[in-house]
């Protein structure tokens, strides 16, 4: 679909630009904790080397995670904010999805076991792992999600596929923007993109409102 824009900060901070599906540039900063500093340079830096206006792009496509709070609301806010400055189309992309298209793109399953599942997890903090399963690609590329995406421990994620007799396949690949517009690419082919940038947080943000300061300390009386 034309010059892509695709951003994700499920974990660090990545960007890349792609022409039908091929990548001209991408910015990946490994940094965590630094999304909000790194996104707006990252952005330029990819449009320069790619040799690209901002104006060019025809479409925007996002990672919604799953991922913590915090990093996932930067990228998509940059990814809202620069489709609507441009005139450029905004979609969502699950950022486990993406990972998995990479993993099955270069090693299917059916070169290892067909009736194998490939496990995609990604580190939710807490001691907890997000995660999801895949049952393959289908003709245009889609990954198949058979179960997920969903957060647990990884103790609790071992023994519920082990009680059910499945031992997946797992994936090394990490997250990158040029994952994000490769998918992108595959679900415009298959007919089944989509406008939903809603983050996927799995649980709630650590960040809540205050209690009401007269609910602090004790009451004295008059």
């Amino acid at each position: 679909m034309g010059l892509v824009l695709a951003i994700d900060t499920s974990s660090g901070t990545s960007v890349a630009v792609l022409k039908d599906g091929i990548a001209l540039a991408e910015i990946d900063v490994a940094d965590t904790r630094s999304h909000t500093e790194s996104i707006g340079n990252a952005i330029q830096d990819a449009l320069d080397q790619a040799g690209i206006a901002a104006k060019s792009i025809e479409a925007v496509a996002v990672g919604r995670g799953p991922a913590p709070f915090t990093g996932l609301r930067v990228g998509i806010a940059a990814a809202i904010m620069f489709a609507e400055g441009v005139g450029a189309q905004l979609f969502g992309i699950v950022s486990l999805d993406a990972i998995a298209r990479q993993e099955l793109t270069a090693n299917p399953l059916s070169n290892r076991n067909p009736a194998q599942s490939l496990l995609v997890s990604s580190d939710a903090r807490r001691s907890e792992h997000y995660w999801a399963l895949y049952s393959g690609l289908d003709r245009h590329g889609v990954p198949i999600c058979s179960e997920g995406p969903a957060v647990n421990r990884p103790g609790d994620i071992e023994a519920a596929l082990a009680e059910r007799g499945i031992v997946p396949a797992i994936t090394a690949v990490k997250i990158s923007a040029r994952a994000i517009g490769e998918l992108f690419e595959a679900q415009a082919a298959a007919g089944v993109l989509s406008q939903d940038v809603t983050a996927l947080y799995l649980r709630n943000p650590d960040a809540v409102e205050p209690k009401n300061l007269r609910d602090f300390g004790k009451r004295v009386s008059g």
